[in-house]
């Protein structure tokens, strides 16, 4: 279970995963958003959330908090990725400049810079965060837990994966 906010790197890491531990990915955007950037009713979401956790192995990265205690109940790992607002905000903005194409977002989504979104992001970077915080400190010590602050953290934390998958040391 891969947590943060956005422009975090949430999407990225989940993917890097999955293909060091081959695992299936799942990504909240596919769930959260239909074509053409329309929100899914809350309680598909929640539906298609419990659909994910039901099967024996994935990696899930993103939000949709009301299924986050059921998630965690059926991970075995919990990874929070909290990055400065500053760094966060500027990923989004050069995402949303440069029209990246994002595997974690379903058909006819395409990457664009929202203004309504950016806001969203700053007023919502104390509450999302100790949101956070309070799953994280909350995960019971039957959870491997990993709080990455930084990019370099990040990425150590894959080199330091994939070393531990190809010694047979994961556990």
């Amino acid at each position: 279970m891969i947590i943060g906010q956005p422009g975090a790197g949430k999407s990225t890491l989940a993917r890097e995963m999955g293909r060091i531990l081959d695992l299936p990915v799942f990504h909240i955007d596919h769930i959260h958003w239909m074509p053409g950037w329309r929100e899914r009713p809350r309680e598909d979401k929640t539906r298609l959330c419990r659909e994910v956790h039901a099967l024996d192995r994935w990696i899930f990265e993103g939000g949709h908090s009301v299924t986050w205690p059921e998630r965690l109940a059926r991970a075995d790992m919990l990874v929070w990725i909290d990055l400065p607002i500053s760094l966060r905000l500027w990923r989004v903005t050069r995402r949303g400049l440069r029209k990246e194409h994002r595997p974690d977002l379903p058909a006819d989504c395409p990457e664009r810079l929202d203004p309504e979104f950016l806001r969203w992001i700053w007023a919502t970077r104390h509450s999302a965060r100790i949101n956070c915080a309070r799953l994280f400190q909350g995960a019971g010590d039957d959870k491997r837990r990993f709080h990455l602050r930084n990019p370099r953290a990040v990425r150590g934390f894959s080199v330091a994966l994939a070393y531990a998958r190809r010694k047979g040391t994961l556990g």
